[in-house]
């Protein structure tokens, strides 16, 4: 199966459990394995024919900043829903959502998800 990955993408939430982390908005990162059929653009070298993976990363980002969950589990897993309904070219995705800042004592937390489509 053909794989677009965005990697490393920074996106701003209000994310968090305690009144402290829900001040201000806290830098995560998105990993984003997305399973579309890309034979077509390959073949053509048309863009038409590929999925628009700025239009994935600016709707993840405007995602983020728009949520209000207090867990990454619930931010990632809407995160998934959204964009396999968003685009429908999508058979798979797997995303990864990393909170860096979050613990003194580790580099990262994340969270991964992944879910296909049923036809």
């Amino acid at each position: 199966m053909d794989k677009i990955h965005i990697e490393g993408l920074e996106v701003l939430s209000l994310i968090g459990v305690y009144d402290w982390e829900r001040q201000y908005q806290q830098r995560l990162i998105v990993d984003v394995v997305l399973n579309v059929d890309l034979a077509k653009a390959a073949e053509s070298d048309d863009v038409t024919f590929t999925l628009n993976y700025a239009e994935v990363a600016q709707g993840l980002s405007e995602f983020a900043a728009k949520s209000e969950f207090k867990l990454i589990e619930a931010l990632a897993s809407n995160m998934v829903d959204w964009l396999l309904i968003t685009f429908p070219v999508l058979q798979k995705v797997q995303l990864k959502l990393s909170k860096p800042d979050i613990l003194a004592t580790a580099n990262n937390v994340a969270v991964e998800f992944s879910r296909e489509k049923f036809h």
